[in-house]
This record gives C-alpha cells, structure tokens and sequence, in this order.
C-alpha cells in the first residue's frame, strides 16, 4: 500500500468542497488514515514549497496557501499517488480531464482547490511535515 498527502487549499476550503473532494477519494479506494485542518504561517507554506523558491510564483503561491485554513490528508491505497493525480487532473484546469476535481471546481491555476505528492519520496517529507505518527492510523 502507497501513501500519499492530499492538501484541500484554501479555496477549496473556502467554496466548501470539502465534503466532495473526500467523496471522490473514498469512491476511488484511497482510504483516508489522517486529516486535520489548520491554518499555515508564512513561515510554514515557504518550508513546504521551498522546491519552487526560486520560481516566479513562489510569493503567490505561499500567500494563497496562507490565505485561510486548508484540510490535509494522508490517504493510502494500491497506487495511490498515481491514483491521486488523476483524480485531481493536470495543474492547469483547462487542461484537466472532465470528471476530475480540478475541471470541476478551480477557478485559475493558482486556485486549482487540491494538492497532491507527485513521488513516494516527495510523499515521505509531505506527509512528516504536517503529522506525527500518532496521528497516522493506518
């Protein structure tokens, strides 16, 4: 069984979604062992994106993630960050698969409602940022 994190933004939060994102991964076998919502510093989503720091977005993109609480997930499942991704669809949500979070719901691509690791070890450090082991259940 793979692990992923799922991260619902703000956004998402925001247009109450939530219930619906989490309908979509049950449907498709990735069984949820972890969640909580919370709300980053700055300080936080710049740790957590440091991978993009030299990027143009990089400022928006942390101020975004700051903006209002977000919903993190652990989920697992038979490959579940593949799984995942395509659930979500691409980044871009004009260029995402009908059917799938980011067509339904994002408004630009920065708005794109979900998150998601895209490699086991992205994954590991994802899911180590925001929970302890304690609050894993799987």
């Amino acid at each position: 069984m793979e692990r992923t994190l799922s991260i619902i933004k703000p956004d998402g939060v925001a247009r109450g979604v939530i219930g619906e994102v989490i309908k979509r991964l049950e449907k498709n076998s990735l069984n949820i062992i972890g969640m909580k919502m919370l709300r980053m510093t700055k300080a936080q989503a710049e740790s957590f994106y440091a991978v993009h720091k030299e990027k143009p977005f990089f400022d928006s993109l942390t101020n975004f993630m700051t903006s209002g609480p977000v919903v993190v997930m652990v989920l697992e499942g038979e490959n579940a960050i593949a799984k995942y991704r395509e659930i979500m669809g691409a980044t871009n949500y004009m260029e995402a698969a009908e059917g799938t979070i980011r067509r339904d719901f994002a408004s630009d691509i920065e708005k794109n409602v979900v998150h998601g690791s895209d490699s086991p070890e992205t994954a590991a450090f994802e899911i180590g940022f925001f929970f302890n082991s304690l609050e894993i259940t799987g």
